[in-house]
């Protein structure tokens, strides 16, 4: 599963220049095993691990850790498109 999981990241995000990180598309979010969504965050898809880097209210930096095998869903979410 970890190609599939790869995938549904790589496109709810796009490539942080000159890093290996991947910045959520605006207007997107991601939960990860139906834990916390993630709305202005950056993903790092490691080999064995996801980090997920968010900006807490206070100015600090939060780094959660995802071991692929142990990823069992990735929920997206965005506006819907107006007709």
């Amino acid at each position: 599963m970890k190609a599939t999981w790869e995938k549904v990241f790589e496109y709810s995000s796009m490539p942080v220049q000159g890093t290996m990180s991947r910045k959520l598309r605006k207007g997107l979010s991601v939960q990860v095993n139906e834990g916390k969504v993630y709305e202005k965050a950056v993903i790092f898809l490691g080999e064995e691990f996801v980090r997920v880097t968010e900006e807490g209210k206070t100015g600090q930096t939060f780094n959660t850790y995802y071991d692929w095998t142990k990823i069992d869903s990735v929920r997206t979410c965005s506006a819907k498109e107006k007709e």
